[in-house]
């Protein structure tokens, strides 16, 4: 069976997850004037910050926490840290998060052209992300990648998260695809890599962070232009 639908997760696999909510972070940091008032480094902050908020997304994947445990403790955590208490302070900082993010839509490097390109080979795109529903569409619809994908699919809809193979099988089912002729492309190992696998789907690991897996006949990639030697 050849291959003819491609799911693509979204935050750091395309929409740059990472660089966006640092500009945004760090944005916020200094209209409050941070370093002013409590002495803290934003490098560190940010630091600190990135783990924490890993750390937590690890979680809701794994159905520990829920989004509002999440939105709750992030950046509250964070302060907590360097010793500030302040629950105020920690959810003016996700509210504005939240808002702000979307004014920065940097894409990860050749997302367009790789999209272009499997488009041009009459593949069928989607998306299938862990992230929240009205942000994973407005984030396709402002970085002006939405009209590439036929099918959006994110955990809030579905009530759901990969690795959970009822989202893939949900997913599937919205864009009408057989097993056999999708493959999913991600760079989270246990929510993308391990889940496709899980539920029977092929799938290309984005080792953004060069985690160099020892899997045999995994499809690897670090680079997006590297998606033309498989498809």
């Amino acid at each position: 069976m050849k291959i003819q639908h491609i799911f693509f997760d979204l935050d750091n696999t395309l929409w740059d997850h990472r660089k966006n909510a640092y500009l945004t972070i760090k944005d916020l940091f200094e209209k409050e004037e941070i370093t002013l008032k409590y002495d803290i480094d934003f490098e560190e902050f940010h630091s600190v910050y990135h783990d924490i908020n890993e750390r937590l997304w690890e979680q809701i994947r794994d159905g520990e926490i829920d989004k509002e445990y999440l939105r709750k403790h992030r950046f509250y955590d964070t302060f907590k840290h360097f010793r500030i208490d302040d629950l105020e302070l920690s959810m003016f900082f996700e509210e504005h998060f939240l808002d702000k993010i979307l004014n920065y839509n940097h894409l990860v490097e050749s997302t367009e052209y790789i999209l272009d390109y499997l488009k041009s080979k009459n593949y069928i795109l989607h998306i299938i992300s862990n992230g929240f529903q009205e942000v994973t569409e407005r984030k396709c619809i402002l970085s002006k990648i939405d009209h590439y994908f036929n099918t959006i699919t994110s955990a809030d809809s579905v009530g759901i998260r990969k690795p959970n193979p009822e989202i893939f099988e949900y997913s599937l089912g919205l864009s009408k695809a057989k097993k056999e002729e999708s493959i999913l492309i991600g760079d989270d190992w246990i929510a993308d890599v391990v889940g496709a696998q899980n539920f029977g789907i092929d799938v290309i690991f984005f080792d953004v962070f060069n985690e160099n897996p020892k899997q045999e006949n995994l499809k690897v990639i670090k680079h997006l232009l590297q998606i033309k030697e498989y498809l």
